[in-house]
């Protein structure tokens, strides 16, 4: 059972987010809230990984949770987004623990990313706010968009190298957000809604796919203007966004049925239309080999490319209509969230051994 002083996460949270912490609206769930979500953890069953070919393992997660999105974390875990319950779980797959935590009436979580503090950092588009939970005491803190900044459909996050967390929402707009003084930045997208992924490259250069603008754009991150950058294929539907370790920038384009890649140092691109009849490029993630990894939804599949090769290989999902809007790996697996299934899936790449490496 966890029980948390108010008077004591106030500190913890005060001390955190510095002097600014008066201008950022931050709520602290204290033991009642975290006593709740991890009540209704123990009296679920906890699931175990189960094979369901060679290389995926499932979990299931509480029915009706529609995960959306997914990120390992450095300590094992694996957090993920039951958008439709509004709520943010914590699974442990060595043992399939699960701790489940409310963020507040309204919540629709979207996106969520582990940041540098070992947090998770939550895209909520029904807070329309950035929710941060912590990763010992379950406390959540939220930091909501300006007044001015009403229904932005919030998407995904990316921190930059100095620790800033970068933020897009459909409705279009984009942002950014000092955890540390809680000052937010909040800017209008070039052509509107769309922004999608984003992005960070290995020279902290920033980037978001718009899937409505059908463009990828570049952030300047001392002025927060947007470059356009205008993929080969028109209205393609660039939908996610990944960097691989050169700093090249692969997008799903979901409209066309291609991966793209754009090159900044040559500020050239390719693109490769996906097999199979009539495909739909969702989610992208680049591994610590730099195989680009999708999911294809008409194909109900993720798929792999090797760019070296120029060669894809496509591995059915488990179960059908398995909805993979996100995905997000460590070396040697890669982490699927089923939001049409309610289960999470972890597929071992190839060449990774029984510890993952």
């Amino acid at each position: 059972m966890l029980h948390i002083a108010k008077g004591a996460v106030a500190a913890t949270v005060h001390g955190m987010l510095g002097s600014g912490f008066a201008r950022v609206f931050a709520l602290a769930l204290v033991s009642a809230i975290a006593t709740i979500g991890l009540a209704q953890a123990q009296s679920q069953s906890q699931p175990q990984p189960q094979s369901t070919s060679q290389s995926f393992d499932t979990f299931a997660v509480p029915s009706g949770s529609a995960p959306h999105d997914v990120a390992p974390a450095p300590d094992g875990t694996v957090w993920y987004t039951a958008q439709a319950k509004g709520v943010v779980g914590r699974l442990d797959p060595r043992g399939g623990k699960t701790d489940r935590v409310l963020l507040g009436e309204g919540a629709a979580p979207h996106g969520v990313i582990t940041g540098p503090d070992q947090a998770a950092w939550i895209t909520d588009g029904g807070l329309n706010a950035i929710v941060r939970v912590d990763p010992r005491t379950l406390a959540v803190t939220r930091f909501p968009l300006p007044k001015d900044r009403p229904n932005a459909n919030l998407n995904t996050a990316v921190f930059d190298k100095r620790g800033h967390l970068w933020f897009t929402g459909q409705s279009g707009i984009y942002g950014e957000l000092d955890p540390a003084s809680g000052h937010m930045r909040v800017f209008d997208a070039p052509r509107g809604a769309g922004p999608y992924g984003i992005c960070v490259t290995p020279d902290g250069s920033l980037y978001f796919a718009s899937l409505a603008g059908s463009y990828l754009g570049r952030i300047d991150p001392a002025s927060g203007a947007a470059q356009v950058i205008e993929p080969p294929t028109p209205n393609q539907g660039a939908r996610r966004v990944w960097s691989d370790s050169k700093g090249r920038v692969w997008v799903s384009e979901w409209n066309a049925g291609k991966v793209g890649v754009f090159d900044p140092a040559t500020h050239q691109w390719r693109e490769w239309p996906l097999p199979g009849r009539d495909p739909h490029a969702y989610a992208i993630f680049v591994d610590d080999r730099d195989i680009v990894w999708l999911s294809e939804w008409s194909a109900n599949a993720l798929v792999r490319f090797d760019p070296r090769s120029e060669r894809f290989d496509v591995v059915t999902l488990p179960r059908p209509h398995g909805n993979v809007r996100q995905m997000m790996g460590r070396p040697g697996e890669v982490w699927l969230a089923e939001s049409g299934t309610d289960h999470l899936l972890r597929y071992r790449s190839r060449g990774a051994n029984a510890s993952g490496n």
